[in-house]
C-alpha cells in the first residue's frame, strides 16, 4: 500500500511560520458561518426555481435531496454551485427544475435548521463552480497565544496570503476518501466514475497538489514565478505564460493579482516546463505511476493557484478568549487553509464537508 504519510497536511511545511494560537474551532455551528457569494443574479424567468437556504447542521448534499423528494422531481433535477460544511449555518442557492413552472409545496421542509430566504426563477439550472466564492465568518475559542504575535500573523496572511492547500475535509473522515482511491487507480482503465469514486479519485489528485504545493514552499517559491510556470488571475481558472522580462511581473505577484501554480494531474500535455516541469515530474514519479494512472479515470490535466488571497479580512477580540475572523475567499478554496496559518485548531468535527 502506497504511504500517504508525506503527502498529508501535517507532514507539509508552513509558509508564514509555525502557528502563533492553539483554539477551538466549531464549538457550536454558529462559530462556522458561511455566505455564497453567487456568481450571477437569476432572471427571474425559466423553469429552474432558484431557493437562497440558510442551514444549520445540515450538509448540502443532504438538503439537496430533501428539496427532490418534497418536489417530486429526480435528485439530479436538484442543483448547487458548491458544497459547505455541516457542523455550520451556511448560505446558499439551490435550483430544482420544475417544468412549466408547478410550483411545489416546499413549506413542510422550513424550520429553525433549513430557512428559505429567497426565491426566483432563472433559465438555466444552478450549475458546480457557479459561485464568485464565499463569504466566512468564523469564531475561535479558548484562543491561548500572544495577542501582538496573532495580530501581526494575521496582518501577514491580509498582506501575503496564504498556501491554497486542498484541506482535510476533501480527503474524508479518517482519510478514507484517499484511501479508497489507490486501488481504484491501480485497476483497468475506466471512463466513467460514480460519485464515491470521484471524491476518492478526486482526494488522490488533491494530495499530489498539496505535496507540490508543499515543495514550493519549502524552497520558497510559492510566491514567486520560477522559469517554466504558468501563472493564473487571482479568483479564476485560466492560466497564461508570463512574458520573459516583463517588469510589471513582479509588482503583480506582490499585489496578488496573479499567482504561481500548480499541477493538479491527470491526461494531457503539462502547460509547465523547465525548472518547473523538473519539480512536477518529480513529485509525479514518486507516485509509484498513481499520478499517471488518473487519466485512465478520465481526469484531464489543469492547474490550480498556489496562492490564496484572504480578502478583506478582519478580526475583533471576544469575551473569554474568543477572536472573530472575517473573510472572503475565491470558489474552491478551503477557510482550513487559513486557519493552519495562524493556530493550531481542536476541531469538534474535522470530518465535515469541504468549503469550496
Amino acid at each position: 500500500m502506497f504511504d500517504w504519510t508525506p503527502y498529508l497536511l501535517p507532514a507539509l511545511p508552513f509558509a508564514h511560520g509555525a502557528p502563533v494560537a492553539l483554539a477551538t474551532l466549531r464549538a457550536v455551528p454558529e462559530d462556522f458561518g458561511v455566505e455564497e457569494l453567487p456568481g450571477f443574479a437569476p432572471s427571474g424567468e425559466g423553469e429552474h426555481l432558484f431557493l437562497r437556504i440558510r442551514k444549520r447542521n445540515q450538509n448540502t448534499a443532504w438538503v439537496a435531496g430533501l428539496l427532490a423528494k418534497a418536489a417530486g422531481v429526480r435528485e439530479d433535477a436538484v442543483s448547487y454551485a458548491g458544497l459547505k460544511d455541516r457542523r455550520a449555518v451556511t448560505t446558499q442557492w439551490f435550483s430544482v427544475h420544475v417544468p412549466n413552472r408547478q410550483l411545489p409545496d416546499l413549506s413542510a421542509l422550513w424550520n429553525e435548521d433549513i430557512e428559505l430566504l429567497e426565491q426566483t426563477w432563472n433559465a438555466r439550472k444552478l450549475r458546480r463552480g457557479a459561485h464568485q466564492g464565499n463569504r466566512f465568518v468564523i469564531t475561535l475559542r479558548d484562543v491561548s497565544g500572544e495577542r501582538d504575535a496573532i495580530e501581526a500573523r494575521l496582518a501577514t496572511i491580509a498582506r501575503e496570503g496564504v498556501p491554497n492547500f486542498i484541506g482535510p475535509q476533501r480527503f474524508g473522515r479518517d482519510n478514507g476518501n484517499l484511501l479508497a482511491g489507490e486501488p481504484l487507480l491501480r485497476g483497468p482503465a475506466r471512463r466513467r466514475l460514480n460519485h464515491r469514486e470521484g471524491l476518492a479519485v478526486s482526494a488522490v489528485r488533491s494530495a499530489f497538489f498539496n505535496r507540490a504545493l508543499g515543495a514550493r514552499i519549502a524552497n520558497g517559491s510559492w510566491q514567486q514565478c520560477l522559469p517554466g510556470d504558468v501563472l493564473l488571475l487571482d479568483g479564476r481558472g485560466s492560466f497564461f505564460r508570463p512574458e520573459p522580462g516583463d517588469p510589471a511581473l513582479v509588482a503583480r505577484l506582490a499585489a496578488l493579482e496573479i499567482h504561481p501554480s500548480g499541477p493538479l494531474f491527470g491526461r494531457g500535455t503539462p502547460a509547465v516546463e523547465g525548472e518547473v516541469l523538473a519539480l512536477e515530474e518529480g513529485i509525479a514519479a514518486a507516485t509509484d505511476g498513481l499520478a499517471d494512472a488518473l487519466g485512465n479515470c478520465g481526469l484531464e490535466a489543469q492547474r490550480r493557484a498556489l496562492r490564496l488571497r484572504v480578502a478583506d479580512l478582519a478580526w475583533r477580540w471576544g469575551d473569554g478568549d474568543a477572536l472573530e475572523l472575517a473573510f472572503s475567499l475565491a470558489a474552491g478554496a478551503f477557510a482550513t487553509s487559513v486557519l493552519r496559518e495562524l493556530a493550531t485548531l481542536r476541531d469538534s468535527d474535522a470530518g465535515a464537508l469541504p468549503e469550496e
